[in-house]
């Protein structure tokens, strides 16, 4: 895929007191990429667009530069103990995101160049929580792939966690450009899984993403270097032969990882919230994407707000379903949780 090259940078002013942000800054500027500033980046503005389409489209493809103050980390159960804030949002156009609850109509992707502050907060988690082990998810609000390439900032973090005793880092993506992690010495302390679905899902649903071979290829690179890995398939969807259709995405996963590996495996199945719904289909006026609630059952969620999940009858069919096709195609293999 193209590298995300964003059609503007949006700069704090306090990011430019960071080595990064300078760097940064000067890079876009040789680019010739239109350059703004902000009071903070949680407040952009100059984000062109007259419909919610547009708007959407053109915060898609802004980077905001900023510092991150709030060093308060979020719980993110089931998948860690904490959030790793590396990032929030990404350049891919996933309709289902349940960004669309938190970030609204124009989730411009941010970046954050203090990564020693927040690493620094990090360790200060992991000691509160000694002799345990305590885990981090750096990919719970964004895709931190696409912008690793400008920040450096999973690169900094895997070293961080390589040289802890008792912590570990995971995150999650749907691209493929994982060769600057290869060579990283990681110590085994951090875990990279890749978000997989179905050709359908993924063509009708994930635009500006990866393509299920590159995911899977990008895997096996992971796998390689010796990473502990993983799979997140996610959003589990049921539609017209979707057991058909998830059962030839593991039988290419299982074809294309013949060396004997045992990754991991986590499945999220499709939710909405109201506030997601209303986002979704202003922006996505078109879209096939189931959401009525009298085929759902309501669920109210750790972050305070409920939202629309399959009733138990079908939530049962799907954990059976991936506990046959799975324990078959990878018996060795754990499945973490199903949500």
């Amino acid at each position: 895929m193209k590298k995300f090259i964003p059609g503007r940078a949006i700069f704090e002013p306090s990011a430019l007191e960071y080595p990064l942000g300078k760097k940064l800054h000067e890079h876009f500027r040789e680019l010739g990429i239109e350059i703004q500033t902000t009071p903070s980046h949680n407040r952009v503005t100059g984000i062109p667009g007259k419909t919610p389409r547009e708007k959407y489209v053109q915060a898609k493809q802004s980077l905001v530069i900023g510092v991150r103050r709030t060093l308060k980390f979020s719980s993110c159960k089931p998948s860690a103990h904490y959030q790793l804030p590396l990032a929030t949002s990404c350049p891919g156009f996933c309709e289902y995101c349940y960004l669309q609850t938190t970030l609204g109509p124009k989730p411009a992707v941010r970046v954050y160049v203090n990564i020693e502050e927040i690493l620094e907060q990090a360790q200060k988690y992991i000691d509160e929580r000694a002799p345990e082990i305590t885990v981090f998810e750096g990919a719970a609000t964004s895709d931190p792939i696409p912008v690793e390439y400008l920040t450096g900032s999973l690169e900094r973090s895997i070293e961080f966690f390589a040289g802890t005793d008792l912590g570990r880092f995971r995150f999650v993506t749907k691209f493929g450009d994982v060769d600057s992690l290869l060579q990283i010495p990681h110590n085994g302390h951090t875990e990279i899984r890749f978000s997989l679905n179905t050709q359908k899902i993924i063509g009708e649903y994930e635009k500006g993403t990866a393509p299920l071979k590159e995911r899977i290829e990008a895997a096996r690179k992971i796998s390689l270097a010796g990473y502990p890995f993983g799979f997140l398939i996610a959003p589990i969807i049921t539609y017209e032969n979707w057991k058909k259709e998830y059962s030839k995405v593991i039988e290419k996963l299982a074809s294309l990882l013949s060396d004997g590996s045992n990754p991991s495996f986590e499945l999220i199945t499709h939710r909405f919230t109201k506030k997601a719904k209303s986002n979704i289909e202003k922006v996505f006026p078109e879209s096939t994407l189931p959401m009525d609630e009298e085929e759902r059952q309501y669920k109210y969620g750790q972050f305070g707000y409920g939202k629309w999940v399959y009733p138990k009858e079908t939530m049962a069919e799907i954990r059976d379903f991936f506990q046959d096709q799975l324990g078959q195609a990878f018996p060795q293999s754990q499945i973490k949780y199903l949500v």
